[in-house]
């Protein structure tokens, strides 16, 4: 049998596809189409000598194809990237909890906090709270100041003391409404948190001196080298109220009492390296954006400091510290002094953070630290 004359391939220039629609210039005929004809198959599968010249020529033309080819994935490949999140590490519950508390858990399972909510006497405060090697730092209660509750938030409002619990005329935050834990990823960082309506009543009425919607959460990366929970409160006058004046001493505001085994041998240290005023005793009133204390809890050196947002009113913070007869730490707005006036329908939010390392720390890496939380 006499095999079929075969014609020479020829594509003509008009069907090279176009770069930007990977078809031919007539809108058809593309770059799919040419190299799924029997010639252009042919002479791949079972090459063979071209006449004197159309060997150059197929060169140049298969050249062509191929380089709009490229020219077509090169513009595909610069289509803009979005960003999606990354999805949540499902390996471990991201919390826990019961009727009266929520706790917030590590990657691993571990316990990195715990807010009591509800069954407290007089206000919802943090209770426990772990370095990333799992030391516990906060002291509830103490026998010699009860109304100190590990990390708490209380002020003073139109004269009723929210702050202490011993006696009567005391106010108290009585929760009207708390969310569900929400997990979150993205870029590497994870973030657990849960929203609380508290309204502040006093003694002698039921109705509401102040509404707060408060926000706690937590942030964890590999590089952040530390547990880092931030603590969110929005404040506004109630329903009713032109405005409300906030009040307190010296040291009212987000204040942490630490485990008796860091009252011994601690030391502060501030953003600036500012000593402060002092008020009584060694107790001080600093502004700084950030204050540190570090000490052994049970013989294992940790350092804790409170972060101020350049955002929060009158930033820096007044950070009050006091180290006899125990330790303490908070971040004020210097109310004691300079009262506070919130109208309605202005409400004043605040915004600060709490880190905890293990081991003792320098001031470059707080800072790292506290530049860190300011991006998230």
């Amino acid at each position: 049998m006499v095999a079929p004359i075969r014609k020479p391939f020829r594509p003509s220039l008009e069907n090279l596809p176009s770069p930007a629609s990977g078809r031919g210039a007539g809108g058809e005929g593309g770059l799919e189409d040419i190299v799924q004809t029997d010639d252009f198959k042919s002479i791949c599968s079972h090459p063979r000598p071209f006449p004197k010249g159309e060997g150059t020529i197929f060169l140049i033309i298969t050249t062509a194809i191929f380089l709009a080819a490229g020219a077509h994935v090169g513009l595909a490949q610069q289509q803009p990237i979005v960003e999606k999140p990354d999805p949540p590490d499902l390996t471990h519950p991201s919390s826990s909890g019961d009727r009266s508390t929520i706790s917030i858990l590590d990657d691993k399972g571990r316990p990195v906090m715990r807010y009591r909510h509800a069954d407290v006497r007089m206000k919802p405060y943090v209770d426990r709270l772990f370095t990333p090697g799992g030391v516990q730092v906060l002291r509830d209660s103490a026998p010699d100041h009860p109304h100190h509750h590990g990390l708490m938030f209380a002020l003073s409002v139109d004269g009723v003391d929210f702050w202490g619990e011993v006696g009567r005329g005391y106010g108290k935050q009585v929760q009207r409404e708390i969310g569900d834990v929400k997990t979150a990823s993205q870029n590497g960082v994870r973030r657990v948190h849960f929203a609380q309506t508290l309204d502040w009543v006093g003694p002698e009425s039921d109705k509401p001196l102040l509404i707060e919607r408060r926000k706690i959460g937590e942030y964890r990366a590999e590089d952040l080298g530390a547990t880092l929970i931030e603590w969110n409160s929005i404040l506004q006058a109630p329903p009713g109220k032109e405005s409300i004046k906030l009040t307190g001493h010296h040291y009212f505001g987000l204040g942490m009492r630490f485990v008796e085994s860091m009252d011994r041998d601690g030391r502060f240290f501030n953003s600036d390296d500012r000593q402060g005023e002092v008020v009584r005793g060694d107790e001080r009133l600093t502004p700084a954006k950030w204050c540190a204390y570090t000490a052994k809890a049970d013989g294992r050196p940790v350092t804790i400091a409170l972060f101020d947002h350049p955002d929060n009113l009158r930033h820096p913070a007044r950070m009050f510290t006091m180290s006899k007869p125990f330790a303490y730490l908070s971040a004020t707005m210097n109310e004691w002094k300079e009262p506070v006036v919130v109208k309605a329908g202005e409400p004043l939010e605040l915004r600060y953070a709490a880190a905890l390392w293990d081991g003792e720390v320098d001031k470059a890496a707080v800072e790292r630290l506290y530049r860190r939380w300011l991006k998230l």
